[in-house]
C-alpha cells in the first residue's frame, strides 16, 4: 500500500449524505471512511458504459451505493454520489455527475 488516501465529497455527494436518514448516514460514513486505507475493497465495481474515460467506482452499502473516483496520483478518493440503488444509476443524474467531475469545459 502507498499510503492513506485524502476523502473528499464533491458539494453534491455530501448533500445526498446529509438527506439519507440517520440510521443509513451511519454506515455510509464509515464505509467512506474505509475508502481511505483501501479503495478498492472486496465488493467495490468499476462501473463501465460511462464513456470519457472516467473510471468509477461503486460500492454498496446495504440498499444504497456509494459512487467514488480514486485519483492513485494524488492519493484522493472523491465521492462523486450516494445515493439508493434505484436512483444512483440514473442516467440525467450521471451526465451532470460527469459534468461536474470534468469541469466547465465539457
Amino acid at each position: 500500500m502507498t499510503g492513506r488516501y485524502e476523502i473528499r465529497l464533491l458539494p453534491s455527494a455530501a448533500r445526498q449524505l446529509k438527506k439519507l436518514p440517520i440510521a443509513v448516514q451511519g454506515p455510509m460514513i464509515d464505509v467512506i471512511d474505509r475508502l481511505a486505507d483501501q479503495p478498492r475493497p472486496d465488493g467495490a465495481k468499476l462501473l463501465s458504459g460511462l464513456g470519457g474515460g472516467e473510471r468509477i467506482w461503486r460500492i454498496r452499502v446495504g440498499g444504497h451505493r456509494i459512487l467514488y473516483q480514486i485519483q492513485d496520483a494524488r492519493l484522493v478518493v472523491l465521492v462523486v454520489r450516494v445515493a439508493d440503488r434505484r436512483e444512483v444509476y440514473d442516467p440525467t443524474a450521471l451526465k451532470g455527475l460527469l459534468k461536474q467531475i470534468r469541469g466547465p469545459r465539457s
